[in-house]
């Protein structure tokens, strides 16, 4: 899965002048001050350039100076310093792992620390800003460890983002899940995940920013040594380099940098990825910004210039009553997104597509003793879901409930859990579907709905239907969902499209759409309803709470048109599995096959979405397994496939609604736990 820049046809002559560099550092400085400047204008109160100019030189009325004293000049400070370290934290990583790629974001690092501190939380032990700081280090510690463990340093750039993403999805899974358990113990936790530099005086900023310069000096002092690396293992090891330890205490700064940074602001992402990039633009030109020791400073300047120019943007664009309630991590997130997108273009990948598993020939008999089996299990899994919960009945319940005769209580139950298995089974058996097409068209066997953004965009125009439309019914919320899920597959399958569905680019693009899909969210929720956070994460946890009957009936119908058109031409999945030329060899027009099978796809994933919400990785490991289990003929992965996604979402809504009632979790967060080893087993698989 290596991936690597496209060179230009002709490089633009480099510059080994000091003088130029001096003057790019000159101007990065200036522009940073130039956004500090407007930054510390704007605000809700009407407190402008004279009245700042007038609370510095002790001129300005009590309330103008605290404004300024208390609030925009901590905010600004902490913007300044927050973008800095996770410039110089994302610098670090990247030089390391020699990977683009590598960042807070992408190995996992605020999820980490994100985790830490809900755990601490949970406790109710209030702990002062250091200790924070300290949990912080050891969750990103953790799971940076984690991510290049699994993901091979200096393997590939693409396999170190997808192992972060999938650990992210996990770690976030749990965390959410204290936030619904414990509301009041994580009060306010939503908010910070989405980071924000605003503060209430300088305390924050003063504790905060020593560690930002003890990460500062320890990464300059090991500045050469990690300049060694670039030349590869052996030949660092050939100049008397110890490259683990250069490796771990360069790891361990960037972590302590990137803590620091979630401590003081929350997970301001993508500012650690965006940094270096345009750093490394800078080195093109200017050969003394290759060296670690110049370009680190320099990273942090761009970074802080990252922030702040994110800060003004939102408060120059959105009325500033509003402003102040967007978190500065939406915005910085939506500019990553594109970011990573543009990258995922111009990166070119050497692997176009995956070879296929090396599974062997299921007899018929086989098959029909596997689809049984899980036929049994399903029915199983079905009457428990109905027969347990908040409060266990029995078969006779049910039978009386079906002929009229059952009593109140029992009709109250059934009444309301009866619709949350359909929307279970329907939408795991849905998102089963459409990962198995989308797999089988792109011949990638990471592709998944919630992976390449489908999920994401469906998500988001469902949410943008509920928060302007409070009343729509279930085929409006249907249809939105489908218009944000095509609008999030056409930028996919588009961008993905140029030169061939190569894997690696196609799940690049998809990881970076479906963080925008997530910034978008976010800011809507924010916007509309932002003290709401349990109601936003039952949403986005995949819970099937609230469902009625009418709410599963267009999930129901597409779901019985895709498996009419799946079995009918499943020939044509199974030519469209293979390769480009053996089904225009065979006279198939492949374009409209593969476009139809991926709006199918479309469809069925964002239906699934508008009943049961955000559920992740159902479409990844039901299609694997079945493919295990019966072999590559989708005349037998498709019935096996929808019969293990439906048991699957099932038994998870059950788990969630029964191991810990009255209180519950959602169906996603199961599956993101059950998902999250299971995809990082593919991963290592993959490399051997």
């Amino acid at each position: 899965m290596a991936v690597t820049a496209t060179s230009p046809a002709t490089r633009p002559p480099v510059t080994t002048s000091r003088t130029g560099a001096a003057a790019v550092t000159a101007a990065l400085v200036l522009l940073v001050a130039a956004l500090a400047v407007v930054d510390i204008t704007q605000g809700t109160a009407a407190v402008g350039a004279s009245e700042v100019w007038k609370a510095f030189t002790g001129q300005a009325e009590a309330g103008d100076a605290s404004v300024v004293i208390e609030s925009r000049l901590p905010r600004m400070t902490a913007g300044i310093l927050v973008g800095a370290m996770l410039g110089m934290a994302g610098a670090a990583l990247q030089a390391v792992s020699r990977n683009v790629l590598a960042s807070p974001d992408t190995l996992a690092v605020n999820a980490g620390s994100y985790l830490a501190l809900g755990l601490v939380a949970v406790t109710g032990v209030s702990l002062p800003l250091l200790a924070s700081s300290g949990v912080a280090l050891l969750g990103s510690l953790a799971a940076s460890a984690v991510v290049l463990g699994l993901s091979g340093l200096g393997a590939g750039t693409v396999r170190l983002v997808l192992a972060g993403t999938a650990l992210m999805l996990g770690l976030n899974a749990v965390t959410e899940g204290l936030l619904l358990l414990f509301p009041e113990e994580t009060h306010g936790l939503y908010q910070w995940n989405q980071g924000s530099i605003g503060q209430n005086g300088f305390d924050g900023v003063i504790r905060m920013a020593p560690l930002g310069l003890a990460g500062l000096l320890g990464l300059l002092l090991v500045a050469r040594r990690v300049d060694a690396l670039a030349l590869g293992d052996d030949a660092a090891r050939g100049l008397g380099v110890p490259v683990r330890a250069t490796r771990v205490t360069a790891v361990v700064l960037a972590a302590l940098l990137s803590a620091a940074s979630v401590t003081l602001a929350g997970p301001i992402g993508f500012v650690g990825l965006c940094a270096p990039a345009l750093i490394r633009a800078l080195a093109r030109r200017c050969r003394e910004f290759t060296r670690t020791r110049a370009s680190l400073p320099l990273t942090g300047l761009t970074g802080a210039a990252l922030v702040l120019g994110s800060d003004v943007l939102l408060r120059s664009l959105v009325p500033a009553d509003l402003a102040v309630a967007v978190p500065t991590g939406v915005v910085t997130s939506l500019v990553g997104a594109i970011f990573l997108i543009v990258m995922a273009v111009r990166l070119k990948d050497t692997a176009a597509s995956a070879a296929p598993d090396r599974l062997r020939i299921r007899s018929r008999a086989v098959f029909l003793m596997v689809t049984a089996v899980l036929v049994v299990v399903l029915i199983g899994v079905t009457i428990a879901a109905v027969l347990l919960g908040d409060a266990k009945l029995l078969l006779g319940d049910v039978v009386n409930w079906a002929q009229g005769r059952s009593g109140q209580t029992v009709s109250f139950v059934l009444d309301t859990r009866m619709p949350r298995v359909l929307a279970a089974l329907l939408a795991g058996a849905a998102l089963a579907l459409a990962g198995t097409l989308i797999q089988a068209v792109t011949r990638n066997p990471l592709a998944e709905p919630a992976v390449l953004g489908v999920s994401g965009g469906a998500a988001l125009g469902a949410v943008l239907l509920v928060t302007t439309v409070p009343l729509a019914g279930s085929w409006g919320m249907s249809g939105a969902a489908f218009a944000g899920a095509a609008v999030s597959s056409v930028i996919v399958f588009g961008l993905a499209a140029r030169g061939g569905f190569q894997q690696n680019r196609l799940v690049l693009v998809g990881i970076g759409v479906a963080t925008a899909a997530t910034a978008l969210i976010s800011l809507l929720i924010v916007l509309t309803d932002p003290f709401n956070a349990v109601k936003a994460l039952t949403w986005l946890s995949g819970s099937t709470y609230g469902r009625t009957l009418p709410d599963v009936v267009p999930l129901a119908v597409v779901v019985a048109l895709g498996l009419v058109v799946a079995v009918l031409r499943r020939s044509e999945l199974d030519l469209v599995s293979l390769d480009e030329d053996t089904p225009r060899l065979l006279g198939m027009d492949l374009a409209r096959g593969r476009l139809g099978f991926l709006v199918l796809g479309v469809l069925l994933s964002a239906t699934a979405v508008a009943a049961a919400g955000t559920i992740g990785f159902v479409g990844l490991v039901a299609p694997h397994a079945a493919r295990a289990l019966v072999g590559r003929p989708h005349a037998r992965v498709v019935p096996v496939a929808v019969l293990l996604g439906a048991a699957l979402v099932c038994t998870a809504d059950l788990l969630g609604r029964t191991v810990i009632a009255p209180a519950q979790l959602g169906a996603g967060m199961v599956t993101a736990v059950i998902g999250t080893p299971y995809f990082l087993y593919l991963l290592v698989r993959s490399r051997r």
